[in-house]
This record gives structure tokens, C-alpha cells and sequence, in this order.
């Protein structure tokens, strides 16, 4: 196990106290022998994001399940500070998996939908999220119409219309160009800003790692696991005049090492 980068011990007390959600020694095995995770242990602080970095079978996007509770872990424990209560979780996907049938705001609603509750009782809350993501014009469109960028943003609006406390990320620009997912990186700090949620998220990307994230947690595979830590302090709002900085440079090189042993340790 490498050596896990520390804060001032004031800090630390600080996010203790602050922390939503603890990954506990968390094991997870498939088919009696197929070790995905192994003794994973992880804080999430609230206003923390906390990006996932590492090659591909390390277990990020099998950690995200365990936290949303679609699997359970094997042993240890996911425990949700002062309890997890609906609406807590919001999650988006890979695919921004909309329905292809229903417009922008029909699938925005989903969440309040499953829930009970009608479009007329939960409209402000929908075009509200929708402005939030700049598809306040789209809200009668259907999927087909929309670009991948703007499905996306689709999808971060419905996980964004219960304004969860956490919300799950699973490489959601992993398939678009590099000029629409540096839009989007720019997008979704700005939205982090203004409702004030924390985001775990999974990336293969240092760059997008280092940009987005105040912590950045390396796993290797082989079991998955976490082998670095790395605090990115560097304060918010983050522009393009950031991402061409000296500061920025250094923490790519320190990312890029620690996924470096990653890679070896996974070889």
C-alpha cells in the first residue's frame, strides 16, 4: 500500500466532521472467486469532488454500484452519515439511458415520477433544472433531436432535479469529443457551484481528473484497490486559464505517476 497523501490534522478533524459517506473495508467477489474489490476503504466528505482514477478492471464503476446500493458488497460496509433518505442519490450512467419516447422534461421528471408524484406538482423543479443545464429551450424535444452533448446534459438534469446530496458519475464524456467534454467539465463545475452537491466520479482521464476534482483517488486491479491518494489544492471556480497553468501541469505529472504504478501493479 503507497503512501496516502495527508492534510493538517485541523483539516482532517474539519471533514470529519463533515463527511456523508464512508466506504468500509469493502470486499466485493463475484462468482465465489473473482475478486473485484479488496478492502477498499474510502471518506466522502460533503462538497468533496472525488474523482476515481484508474485502468480499466480496477473496480471504479463496481465501487459506484456498491455506493448506490445496486449490489451489495461481499463483506466490510457502505455506511451514509445521519442515514441515506430518498432523494439522497442521483446517478448517471455511462449512456445518458433516456427514454427515447418521452421529451426532455418527461425524462427529467422520471425520478419525481417513480416517486408518485405528478409533472404539474414538480414542473418548477424541472425547468428549473433544465435552465440549470441550458436546455431550457429543449424541454419538448425527444432524444433523437438532441446531440450526444445535449442527451448528456439531459441525463445530469435528472440526477440533478431531487438535488441529491451525492450524486454518481460513471465516465459520462468517456464518449464525446474532446471539445464538447471539456464544455461539459466547465458545465459541471458550474452547476457543483450552484446547488452545492458532492460528486464521486469515474474517469480513466488525468487530465480531467486533476481539473475537476479536490481529491483524486488512484486505483490499480488485480484485486481492485486503492494504492494513492492525491489532494488537488486548488480552489474553485477552475477556468481555461487554469488548465494551461504551471499548477495544473505539476498535478497531471503527480497523477499521471501515481496511475503509472497503477498500471504496473495491475501488469
Amino acid at each position: 500500500m503507497h503512501q496516502v497523501q495527508q492534510g493538517a490534522a485541523a483539516g482532517v478533524a474539519a471533514q470529519t466532521q463533515s463527511r456523508i459517506l464512508s466506504v468500509a473495508n469493502v470486499t466485493k467477489v463475484f462468482n465465489g472467486d473473482l475478486v473485484a474489490l479488496s478492502g477498499m476503504s474510502l471518506d466522502v466528505n460533503r462538497g468533496d469532488f472525488v474523482s476515481l482514477l484508474g485502468p480499466s478492471g480496477c473496480g471504479k464503476s463496481t465501487a459506484l454500484r456498491l455506493i448506490s446500493g445496486l449490489m451489495h458488497p461481499t463483506s466490510g460496509a457502505i455506511r451514509w452519515d445521519g442515514g441515506k433518505g430518498q432523494g439522497d442519490l442521483g446517478v448517471v450512467f455511462q449512456e445518458p439511458t433516456l427514454m427515447p419516447w418521452a421529451t426532455v422534461a418527461q425524462n427529467v421528471w422520471l425520478p419525481f415520477r417513480l416517486r408518485g408524484k405528478t409533472y404539474n406538482a414538480v414542473k418548477d423543479e424541472v425547468l428549473e433544472t433544465l435552465r440549470l443545464v441550458g436546455l431550457e429551450k429543449f424541454l419538448n424535444a425527444y432524444p433523437r433531436e438532441l446531440s450526444g452533448g445535449m442527451k448528456m446534459r439531459v441525463a445530469i438534469a435528472r440526477a440533478l432535479v431531487t438535488r441529491p446530496r451525492l450524486i454518481l458519475m460513471d465516465e459520462p464524456f468517456a464518449a464525446l469529443d474532446e471539445i464538447t467534454r471539456h464544455k461539459l467539465n466547465n458545465d459541471l463545475l458550474d452547476l457543483k457551484a450552484k446547488i452545492g452537491c458532492t460528486i464521486i466520479f469515474v474517469t480513466h482521464s488525468v487530465f480531467e481528473s486533476v481539473f475537476l476534482s479536490n481529491r483524486i483517488v488512484v486505483m490499480a486491479a488485480r484485486p481492485g484497490r486503492v494504492i494513492h491518494e492525491l489532494t488537488v489544492d486548488q480552489g474553485y471556480p477552475r477556468d481555461e486559464e487554469y488548465r494551461t497553468s504551471p499548477e495544473y501541469a505539476a498535478y497531471c505529472r503527480s497523477a499521471s505517476a501515481a496511475l503509472h504504478d497503477a498500471i504496473g501493479e495491475h501488469a
